[in-house]
């Protein structure tokens, strides 16, 4: 038997190395039923092993998910998930100890909420249900109890939200308008009109916060939102003639080099060349299943994931997995995170939007 101490240092380092990155486990974290479509499998959150073809490990129940989920966000700090629900109900799910901190309702919201990057704050858009016009914006909480802070009015229908990755902003979308808060004091940035062709609809942002990218209401595309002057700058549509359907789902790779969009009631994910501005129509994908729509990626850019059962492989567009319960049965939904273990500790977590990820600030070992 060799002596350890006879063997090249370099080896002994490249060993080390190796057993710290084996011991990461990655899983994708799906909370069920989705409150935008059918096809979901019981109450509570779905595991699925990224490192294992996406195979079902287990399920934890969770009773009040049968209002219907309209977010699933996480931090890393806090080691939690966070889920809003149609019931106007926010809760956090520790993901170390899988206990509920707290469960709140309120009396507006809660729709695809956000938490910040330090884990401190969640804003929680009041719904695209909520009209009233002097109060429909942002709920803002504590993470820690779900205490309600404040309440910040901006515009009709407020949906979806984004905290940028760098921790620097908060963005809103609500009827036709794309608003950007600074994270530091919730002052307004931007209150930027007129995007999005009709509805409120998702959107996703780059990591540098130069671009943002807005579903469309009533084709198949996307605007393009010049974030340093908060203007619409394109207009881009899919297909070789327009297409009448809403835009339900955009991501960006998080190398930032594609831009996917789906079509939800073509069945199909159209995918832009991001390398270029506006970007340039690149590949398509064939889905297996209609549904309201979604867009997401792994965090090593290697998955993508969307409101149907495919998981998709990003380099060669073709559908590799699909996501069953233990019965064996297709479940879908647009409610999930990715989330990352180390010795039984949390160590990163993704997030419900395909968020651009490639400023070399945010490309750092985990620790």
């Amino acid at each position: 038997m060799r002596n350890l101490f006879s063997v090249p240092l370099a080896i002994v380092l490249v060993c080390s190395v190796s057993i710290v990155q084996s011991a990461d486990k990655h899983y994708l974290y799906m909370s069920t039923p989705d409150a935008a479509q059918k096809g979901g499998s019981g109450n509570g959150i779905l595991i699925f092993d990224l490192d294992d073809g996406h195979r079902f490990v287990r399920r934890i129940d969770i009773p009040s998910f049968k209002e219907g989920l309209r977010g699933f966000c996480a931090s890393t700090r806090r080691h939690a998930a966070y889920f809003s629900t149609t019931g106007s109900r926010l809760g956090c799910f520790d993901l170390e100890t899988e206990k509920i901190l707290w469960d709140r309702k309120y009396e507006a919201g809660c729709d695809r909420a956000c938490i910040t990057t330090d884990g401190n704050k969640i804003y929680a858009p009041t719904g695209w249900w909520w009209n009233a016009p002097n109060n429909s914006g942002f709920l803002v909480m504590d993470a820690a109890t779900g205490d309600l802070i404040k309440r910040i009015p901006v515009g009709l229908q407020a949906h979806n939200s984004i905290a940028s990755l760098d921790g620097q902003f908060i963005y809103l979308g609500t009827s036709t308008k794309l608003t950007v808060f600074r994270a530091s004091d919730d002052s307004v940035v931007w209150d930027i009109n007129d995007v999005g062709e009709a509805g409120v609809f998702p959107f996703t942002v780059d990591s540098r916060n130069r671009f943002a990218y807005v579903c469309l209401g009533r084709h198949v595309g996307f605007d393009v939102v010049d974030l340093k002057t908060g203007k619409a700058i394109h207009r881009v549509l899919a297909g070789d003639k327009p297409i009448a359907h809403r835009t339900h789902g955009v991501g960006l790779t998080p190398d930032e080099t594609e831009l996917w969009i789906s079509d939800q009631e073509g069945k199909k994910l159209f995918i832009f060349d991001a390398t270029q501005m506006p970007p340039k129509p690149k590949a398509s994908v064939d889905l297996s299943l209609d549904g309201h729509g979604w867009v997401a990626f792994s965090l090593d850019g290697r998955y993508a994931w969307c409101h149907t059962p495919d998981v998709i492989d990003v380099r060669t567009k073709k559908i590799v997995a699909t996501l069953k319960d233990e019965n064996g049965q297709a479940v879908t939904g647009s409610k999930f995170i990715e989330v990352h273990f180390r010795d039984g500790k949390v160590v990163k977590v993704g997030d419900q939007f395909g968020l651009g990820r490639a400023h070399p600030a945010l490309i750092k070992p985990q620790g």
